[in-house]
Order: C-alpha cells, then sequence, then structure tokens
C-alpha cells in the first residue's frame, strides 16, 4: 500500500526522479482514490511497492518494420538470427524473420486448434508453447521439422532458456525450470514485488543472470531473480506502447536479447515496428 499526502508533497519539493517515478505507478497500476474530509489524503492502491531508483527507461536504438498482422507471443534471437511466435487461433505460427526488413524468411503455421505462445531454442532446437492445449511443439531449429510434441502441466505463457533448463510462464506469479527432455519441473519460484506477488507474467527473456518478463496489459517491463523471484526493477516503456498501439489487446509482448552483439529488441502484438532499445538506470 502506498500513500501519497498532498499536502506534505507539496511541502517537500519532491525531486523531478520521484515525480517520475509516482507517475509511473500510477499509470503501470490500478488505484483508488479517497478525497475526505480529513487533510485532503489521497490513498492509491498499487500490486507493486517501489523505492526510487528501481525503475530504468528505454532510449530507442533503432527501429525496424514489424509485420503488423504478427499477434507477438514469442520473441528471440539466436546466432544473429530472429525468430518469432505468434498466436490466435488459426493464426498461430513459428518464423523466421529478417531483422532489417521484417519480412518472414521461413514459416511454419499451426493447426487451428493451437494457439502459439512463448518459444525458447536449446541444443539446436526451437520449443514452442501452446497457451491451453498443455503441449509444447519440438522443432528442428534449422528446418523447422517438427521432432516430437511433449505434454505438460498448466498453461503456456512464455518461454525461455538459461542454457540448462527451461524457464516457462503460466499467467499467474509462477515462475518454472523444466528439463528439457522431459518437462519435469525441476524447482519453481514465486515472483515477489516486496511481499506483493507479479501476477500475468507473459513472455520471457534471460539476459545477464536475469530473468525479464512482459506484463500482460501493463507497459513495462520486470527484471526478476531467477534465484528466489524477487523484483530487481522495471523498465518502462510507456512510451513506446502509446506510440504504438492499436487497440486494447495491441500489447507490449515481445523481447529479444542478441548476447552475441549486446543488442535488445521490444515490440508488440501487432505493432508494426521492432524497437533496438538500450536501457538507462536513473
Amino acid at each position: 500500500m502506498n500513500t501519497f499526502v498532498d499536502i506534505a508533497v507539496a511541502m517537500s519539493g519532491v525531486k523531478d526522479d520521484l515525480r517520475r517515478h509516482e507517475q509511473w505507478i500510477r499509470r503501470s497500476a490500478g488505484r483508488f482514490c479517497f478525497r475526505g474530509l480529513i487533510f485532503g489524503v489521497c490513498l492509491f492502491w498499487t500490486p507493486v511497492s517501489l523505492t526510487a531508483g528501481q525503475v530504468w527507461w528505454p532510449r530507442v536504438v533503432a527501429e525496424y518494420p514489424h509485420d503488423a498482422g504478427a499477434f507477438t507471443q514469442g520473441l528471440l534471437i539466436h546466432d544473429g538470427k530472429m525468430y518469432e511466435s505468434t498466436g490466435q487461433y488459426g493464426a498461430s505460427s513459428l518464423r523466421l524473420v529478417d531483422l532489417d526488413s521484417g519480412r518472414v524468411r521461413r514459416k511454419k503455421s499451426l493447426k487451428a486448434a493451437y494457439f502459439a505462445e512463448g518459444i525458447a531454442v536449446h541444443q539446436g532446437r526451437i520449443y514452442q508453447l501452446t497457451w491451453r492445449s498443455h503441449l509444447i511443439f519440438v522443432y528442428d531449429l534449422s528446418s523447422f521439422e517438427q521432432i516430437k510434441t511433449v505434454p505438460y502441466d498448466g498453461e503456456g505463457w512464455g518461454l525461455t532458456t538459461d542454457g540448462v533448463r527451461l524457464i516457462l510462464s503460466d499467467g499467474t506469479s509462477r515462475i518454472r525450470f523444466l528439463d528439457p527432455e522431459t518437462l519435469t519441473v525441476m524447482r519453481d519460484i514465486r515472483v515477489l514485488d516486496g511481499e506483493l506477488p507479479v501476477e500475468r507474467l507473459n513472455e520471457l527473456e534471460y539476459m545477464n543472470g536475469e530473468i525479464w518478463a512482459n506484463i500482460w496489459y501493463q507497459d513495462n517491463i520486470v527484471r526478476i531473480s531467477p534465484e528466489d523471484g524477487h523484483v530487481l526493477g522495471y523498465i518502462d516503456l510507456s512510451g513506446l506502447a502509446e506510440k504504438s498501439k492499436r487497440g486494447r489487446e495491441n500489447v507490449l509482448n515481445g523481447i529479444a536479447y542478441d548476447a552475441a552483439a549486446n543488442r535488445l529488441f521490444v515490440t508488440g502484438k501487432n505493432w508494426s515496428t521492432l524497437y533496438e532499445i538500450s536501457v538507462m538506470a536513473p
């Protein structure tokens, strides 16, 4: 619970960075306000407990074309090549995409019964989640030929890998670490900001020893410790989202990190632009 007292704020001369931080909190979460008889106090409720300095800000390095018909559910770069998973029943696919032009170089369409979600590359194979079918499709990375189908429990939202295990989100605050061969759960973590769970974790990326996750219907990325699930901070991408959204469902979703080149890319569902960004600490 965060409390903002109007009189105290006016007297304290809050610094610009704290004002930005407060604005971010209010943008990123639901709120309710009681303006009553007691000193004009306004109480804001938010599902995160933030301290100054935890929010990073993006700088756009470059912009690239992105297929506005792609309902992006998964995004990654492997050996300098971009792979994308698109969702929706009847439109789900696995794609190899030319980064500079946005052209689809290879595409495997899924049957209409499946809604595709996140993807990850491990040991020459690409793994693709399905939303509610409880299946992961495993393909040969170079040909997209399907090798096998493996069942798993629960919904599938985001997928990444730390090089040893697959890391899966299911739309809750839970993240599971799976054996890539059997999909057996090796361990799991709950993502907490302070004592509050961070729900609706979506697309995932593992980078520099951290898990980065989109949050469904929020314009920020949350940085997560893979050791115990505690929140390390946030990246505020509201500026890009406001520029790119065309409708309620066209939310920020898609994080790809090119570790070899140290380049970071983000996009969203049905966005026409893929952004290369760098992030700046306050």
